[in-house]
């Protein structure tokens, strides 16, 4: 095994409970041997932690998230990094950049990079981002001011909300990007015309955490008021989510039948858009909102859940989800789920197999998909015992991390 370095790992936040993938990794890798500095781009905006936060050894330190808000440490690292041999070449760099996206943005990861590269941690011999956009940027940056290597883990929204130009050139610079999804690789493979180094590796699951669920679920049909079907959804209130198109289609459900549906996820924001939606819908009353959660509790939640839906879509900016970590979850409590066939959903869910998926953007055809599972019990056993068989097979966490660990030490043995 070859000697192992000090990896700086980049984040655009931590910690972040909508980024447990990320943090099961660092945790994994830790474990593995390799060791951490963690630097953010931004402080938590959320209270709760889970469990694996606790359980990550790596010091975290944190950027200016906006360089107004600390002129003296942003001035004291231009002074520094003057000093650096990489200094030039990063300028310009930077200004080429900044001629085809001419924006404040631009200009603030820059400042981050001259941060990072003045407050570069001790021993720190790699550089790694997580996301392919704003984080990428920086890191970019700084590597060229610190002459130090770098590579990234490209996710979803960076893989297709940024421009196609800095995406290929990305690429190219670093030693390698792996992504989590087909979907992402495909669209990467385009844009690398031949050049850089891709790999995919899927997240998974951290099983022990998502332990198998043995008991019975009721057989529940939405027939009795008293005793409802609990349909389940987590995710951020975002536009991709599609959380207004599941609303419509809940509101399309049979006026008689009993059902509840949970929502949990934060996202104040587009919150109150939706909680006034759901009441001209006429269907607040059966909408439980309950915020962002711990990991313990959502997996509860799992457990006393009929089904789970996610109507996932194309946001009008191109962004999207590559593939949600919580149908996962979902899925490794036996809990049969309705989606859509955007990006990676389609990689985990075989409609009719072990889950149903339909096209996004249509209430409709949502609406019947979630039916077809409330009036059919034997169905949903049906699609969630085969959903719990193909993450424990294909989406174990083990599995990525042994191949995040395979490309560092792939790299190292090479002495580069």
């Amino acid at each position: 095994m070859p000697a192992l370095r000090k990896i700086v790992l980049l984040l655009k936040g931590y910690p972040r409970l909508s980024e447990t993938f990320i943090a099961q990794e660092i945790l994994g890798l830790e474990r593995a041997g390799l060791e951490f500095a963690i630097i953010a781009m931004r402080r938590p905006t959320e209270s709760q932690r889970h469990p694996v936060h606790a359980e990550i050894k790596a010091r975290v330190s944190y950027l200016p998230e906006y360089l107004r808000e600390e002129p003296l440490r942003v001035l004291r690292s231009i002074a520094l990094a003057l000093s650096l041999p990489g200094f030039w070449p990063a300028l310009q760099s930077f200004l080429i950049d900044f001629h085809r996206d001419p924006t404040l943005h631009r200009i603030r990861r820059y400042g981050q990079a001259l941060v990072l590269a003045a407050e570069w941690p001790k021993d720190g011999e790699w550089l790694h981002a997580h996301f392919l956009h704003t984080p990428a940027s920086v890191a970019a940056y700084a590597s060229k001011l610190r002459g130090i290597p770098w590579t990234c883990s490209a996710h979803a929204k960076d893989i297709w909300t940024s421009p196609d130009w800095e995406i290929t050139g990305k690429i190219s610079a670093a030693r390698w990007i792996v992504t989590c999804t087909k979907a992402g690789f495909t669209r990467l493979a385009e844009l690398a015309n031949g050049q850089g180094k891709l790999a995919l590796s899927y997240h998974g699951l951290d099983l022990l955490r998502f332990a198998s669920f043995t008991s019975d679920r009721p057989d529940r049909v939405g027939l009795d008021q008293h005793d409802p079907i609990v349909i389940l959804s987590v995710g951020r209130l975002v536009e991709k989510k599609g959380y207004d198109v599941l609303l419509q289609a809940l509101a399309l459900l049979p006026p008689e039948l009993a059902w509840r549906f949970i929502h949990i996820g934060g996202g104040d924001a587009e919150a109150v858009r939706l909680k006034s939606l759901a009441v001209s819908l006429g269907i607040d009353r059966r909408i439980v909102w309950k915020g962002a959660q711990a990991q313990e509790e959502i997996l509860q939640h799992y457990r006393q859940a009929d089904l789970f839906a996610l109507a996932c879509r194309v946001g009008k900016d191109g962004d999207r989800d590559g593939l949600p970590n919580v149908l996962v979850e979902a899925c490794s409590q036996r809990l049969a789920c309705v989606s859509t066939n955007i990006s990676g959903v389609t990689e985990l869910l075989d409609d009719g197999t072990n889950g149903l998926v339909v096209e996004p953007e249509d209430p409709e055809v949502f609406s019947r998909a979630m039916l077809k599972l409330i009036t059919n019990p034997t169905f949903r056993k049906q699609l969630g015992d085969v959903a719990e068989k193909t993450v424990r097979e294909r989406f174990d966490c083990r599995s990525g991390i042994k191949q995040v660990l395979s490309l560092f030490e792939t790299e190292w043995q090479t002495g580069r």
